[in-house]
C-alpha cells in the first residue's frame, strides 16, 4: 500500500500524545465540510437507484452529463488503466502516487516528467498524458486553455489526456470537466471527488467524466450499486448547494492566504505554493521540520524525494494557534 495522509491513529499510537490532542493537516480536506443533515431511514433500508438525482446534480455542477458516479475517484484511478491497451503514459510528477502505480500495475510504460511541464510531455510524443490540476502535492496550477490545447494536440495523434481535478472545486475557472468526452475533446478524461472541497472524504463519492463508451466499460467493471445509498443522498444535496459552495470558496481562499503567510518565513528557494485547500513548502531538508511538528502533535504530509511538506488548513482557532506557536518555536530553535 502506498503512503497517504490522514493516518492520525497510527501517528498517535507511535507517540505519547493522545489522539484527541493531535492536529491533522495531512490530507488537504476542507475542515469546514458541507453540513450533512439527518438522513431519512429509507436510505439505509433501500438499495441505491440511478434516478435519485445524484447524476443530475453532478451534471449541473460540472456542466457535463457524460459522467459516472464512483465509490470515490480512487475506484477509477485503479480500474481505468485496465481498459486501455498497453502503451506509454507520461505523468507530470510528483503527483498523487496512486495514478502512476495503477498504470504501471496494468502493464503500461511509465514516464514521469516534471510537474507543470506540459509542453515537454507533449513534445515527447507520448500517446497518453496524465496530470493533476491543481497538482497534488506541488500546488502548481495549469490554465484551462493550456489543458484544452494539450487535449487537442494529443487527439491529432490518437492520444488521451487524463486530468485529476480532485482539488479543482475551489477554482472552477481552471476546470475542464465540462468538455470531457465531448465532440471537441473526445479524448479528455477527468476525475472529480467530493472528498476535498466538500470535506466528505468518508462518504467515498467521486466521478469520472469522459466518453460514454468508456464510462460504460468502467461501470461494468465496478458492478451494480457501486455507490451506497446514504453516500448518494448526501452527495446529491451537497452538489446542489450552490450557496454553500460560493461561500466555501471565499472562506477557503482566506484560510489559504493566512496559512501561506504563516509559512512564508520558513520558505527557502521559493514562496509557499498555495491552493485553496493546501499550501506546500519546498525545503532542502523537509524531514527535520516534519519530525518537529509530529513530535508536538501536528501531522503534515511529507514528500521526501521531492523536498516538500504539504500543509492542510487548520479547522479551528485552537489549531491555528497551535500551528503558529509550533512554527515560531521551530524558527527560534533554528
Amino acid at each position: 500500500m502506498l503512503e497517504h495522509g490522514g493516518r492520525l491513529r497510527q501517528a498517535a499510537r507511535l507517540s505519547t500524545i493522545p489522539l484527541e490532542d493531535w492536529v491533522d493537516l495531512s490530507t488537504g480536506i476542507n475542515p469546514q465540510s458541507w453540513p450533512v443533515p439527518p438522513l431519512p431511514s429509507e436510505v439505509w433500508q433501500r438499495l441505491p437507484e440511478a434516478d435519485d438525482g445524484l447524476e443530475a446534480a453532478a451534471a449541473a455542477c460540472y456542466g457535463n452529463t457524460r459522467l459516472l458516479a464512483l465509490p470515490g475517484s480512487q475506484a477509477a484511478i485503479q480500474t481505468l488503466p485496465s481498459l486501455f491497451p498497453g502503451a506509454a503514459i507520461a505523468c507530470l510528477a510528483p503527483l498523487y502516487a496512486e495514478h502512476p502505480a495503477a498504470w504501471q500495475a496494468a502493464g503500461h510504460q511509465l514516464r514521469q516528467l516534471p510537474a507543470g511541464n506540459l509542453k515537454r510531455a507533449l513534445a515527447a510524443a507520448t500517446p497518453r498524458v496524465l496530470l493533476c490540476n491543481p497538482n497534488n502535492p506541488t500546488g502548481h496550477q495549469l490554465a484551462r486553455d493550456d489543458i484544452l490545447a494539450a487535449a487537442e494536440q494529443l487527439a491529432r495523434r490518437g492520444g488521451w489526456l487524463f486530468v485529476d481535478e480532485a482539488f479543482a472545486d475551489a477554482t472552477p475557472e481552471i476546470s475542464v470537466s465540462d468538455l470531457a468526452g465531448s465532440e471537441a475533446c473526445p479524448n479528455l478524461v477527468v476525475f472529480r471527488s467530493l472528498g476535498k472541497f466538500f470535506g466528505l472524504a468518508g462518504a467515498r463519492v467521486g466521478f469520472l467524466l469522459g466518453q460514454p463508451e468508456l464510462l460504460q466499460a468502467l461501470a461494468e467493471k465496478l458492478g451494480p450499486w457501486a455507490v451506497n445509498h446514504p453516500a448518494r443522498w448526501v452527495a446529491a444535496r451537497a452538489l446542489a448547494d450552490t450557496a454553500w459552495q460560493a461561500q466555501a470558496r471565499l472562506d477557503l481562499a482566506a484560510a489559504s492566504a493566512r496559512l501561506a503567510a504563516l509559512l512564508a518565513p520558513l520558505a527557502q528557494t521559493a514562496p509557499p505554493a498555495a491552493t485553496p485547500l493546501f499550501v506546500t513548502l519546498a525545503l532542502a531538508q523537509p524531514k527535520p521540520l516534519f519530525n518537529f511538528l509530529r513530535d508536538r502533535g501536528i501531522l503534515v504530509r511529507l514528500f521526501p524525494e521531492a523536498g516538500l511538506l504539504r500543509f492542510g488548513l487548520p479547522g479551528s482557532q485552537a489549531h491555528w494557534d497551535k500551528l503558529a506557536a509550533t512554527l515560531d518555536a521551530w524558527s527560534r530553535r533554528c
